[in-house]
């Protein structure tokens, strides 16, 4: 399924907002996502980080739209340990304090990741990059234990195009470990924090495209394996970075989810947003398309019991990641997000909301 001229053109003479914005038009400028999600027992959230220290209007919206903080990149590894491996951790201190104080639920997002290591750690043995993971899991978990109450442990472990044997992704942790250090890893932070909600967050299997339909049953066999062996595995993350350009079958990206489900675990949506960077120009026309996507998605993907939490990949236009990616055109801002710039509501928030109104209750 893709969006086609007739709705692209439809959307830009504004067919989907006179469709959605009348019916669930809001008060005010701040809808309160999270309260709307709350109704149907979904919790709703976003990922912040060092933007909300400085702009109190970003501060202001993260407050009133969200019930769950996921913390985007202050507690990586590259953030926390860019020169070597002793950590600092002023900065992550500082995100995870204005979380608290703000009433959120805390996630930490990608402990361990293969993508965005430090230069320093291609130079370790792999007999130090072993306890170099293990000092990590151990000092970040043990430091933050009772205050980021849920982490991706592992994030992204599948990339079939890197074409490593059993597709998994390439990188500094897989080359010292090869597959075990998934469950390694999981055993570890279950042990530095036993009270701690653990993750396996994932990309692309929103995706029906060859990429998509390659990680999904990747990802399912390792769940089935980690949850067999008795590794503390709780809860499964799919990111969600639409990609309206993209072939994508929500319905039975849903019906898979279920099926991950009956393994045992709960469902996140955790980093939400939509690729604009090949929609149209024009900005009504491109709101449109986005809160389209955002509605395709949801609808289906809300059906599913299991999931009980939908993580924005920031909220504003303005923090959007894709605005610095090399590949994003450099004409126009993004458009991405369920609020701008101005951190306003755009249609894609309605669209949200009209999603969790209209799923049923947890």
């Amino acid at each position: 399924m893709e969006l086609n001229r007739r709705q692209i053109l439809a959307a830009s003479r504004g067919g989907l907002a006179a469709l959605i914005l009348p019916k669930f038009a809001f008060a005010a400028d701040r809808p309160d996502l999270g309260a709307i999600a709350a109704m149907r027992g979904l919790r709703f959230g976003s990922a912040y980080d060092r933007e909300v220290m400085t702009d109190g209007a970003a501060a202001s919206l993260l407050k009133s739209e969200v019930r769950i903080g996921a913390i985007e990149n202050s507690l990586k590894f590259d953030w926390l340990r860019p020169d070597g491996p002793t950590a600092n951790f002023a900065a992550a201190d500082e995100v995870v304090d204005f979380g608290l104080k703000a009433g959120l639920r805390l996630r930490g997002t990608a402990l361990i990741w293969n993508d965005w290591l430090p230069d320093w750690l291609k130079w370790s043995s792999v007999a130090d990059r072993r306890q170099i993971m293990d000092r990590h899991i151990d000092e970040v978990l043990f430091r933050y234990a009772g205050r980021v109450t849920s982490w991706d442990v592992v994030n992204e472990p599948f990339f079939p195009l890197h074409g490593r044997e059993g597709g998994y992704r390439k990188g500094y942790w897989f080359d010292a470990l090869g597959p075990d250090y998934i469950a390694t890893a999981f055993r570890r932070a279950a042990k530095a924090d036993s009270q701690a909600e653990l993750v396996l967050n994932e990309a692309f299997c929103e995706q029906d495209d060859e990429l998509g339909q390659s990680v999904r049953p990747l990802f399912y066999e390792c769940v089935k394996r980690l949850k067999a062996d008795g590794v503390p595995l709780h809860a499964v993350g799919f990111q969600g970075h639409l990609k309206p350009h993209l072939p994508f079958d929500y319905g039975r990206f849903a019906d898979w989810v279920a099926s991950v489900a009956e393994l045992g675990v709960s469902v996140k949506i955790t980093e939400l947003d939509v690729d604009d960077s090949q929609l149209p120009a024009d900005v009504a026309a491109r709101d449109a398309a986005v809160a389209a996507q955002v509605t395709a998605f949801l609808e289906p993907v809300l059906k599913v019991e299991a999931v009980k939490e939908v993580i924005a990949w920031q909220l504003s236009d303005k923090y959007s990641w894709y605005g610095t990616a090399d590949w994003y055109p450099k004409d126009r801002p993004a458009r991405s997000h369920l609020f701008d710039a101005e951190m306003k509501p755009k249609a894609a928030a309605v669209a949200a909301a009209a999603a969790f109104r209209a799923s049923a209750a947890r």
